[in-house]
């Protein structure tokens, strides 16, 4: 990516400045973002269109990656401010709106959004839950 010049390369070149880690071949990065492309950006396309059908699988497979994408922001902020922390090795620049804009605001979105779906699953699981059981207490 460092020797890209195309929008995409520039975009990662920027978000960079805020995490250098996203420069180099820094293992878990590195995994944490194969595993995004290969698995998770898939699996957010099927539960895309299991809205979109009114699947029934589409609350387990949503809670399924929601959790996925929940766990991986929350060990990329726990491995970076670990590394700051016991060994004085910040990966970002800085300037406050690198930090503060881009690598804390920029990612709270992949807290928030998949807490919230996390939280629509739990609460669609439960609202069947007490329908089956309703359901079998007039059998």
């Amino acid at each position: 990516m460092p020797r890209m010049e195309d929008l995409l390369g520039q975009l990662w070149k920027e978000y960079a400045k805020s995490d250098s880690r996203y420069l180099t071949v820094e293992p878990f990065v590195l995994c944490m973002e194969t595993i995004t492309a290969f698995v998770w950006g898939p699996v957010c396309y099927l539960t895309a269109w299991m809205i979109i059908v009114k699947s029934p699988y589409r609350h387990p497979t949503q809670m399924l990656v929601s959790m996925g994408q929940l766990y991986g922001d929350v060990l990329y902020y726990a491995t970076s401010m670990t590394e700051d922390y016991y060994h004085g090795r910040s990966y970002s620049r800085p300037e406050t709106h690198y930090y503060w804009g881009y690598f804390i605001f920029l990612n709270t979105f992949w807290i928030i959004i998949p807490g919230f779906c996390i939280y629509q699953s739990y609460l669609a699981t439960v609202r069947a839950s007490y329908k089956v059981r309703d359901v079998k207490k007039t059998d």
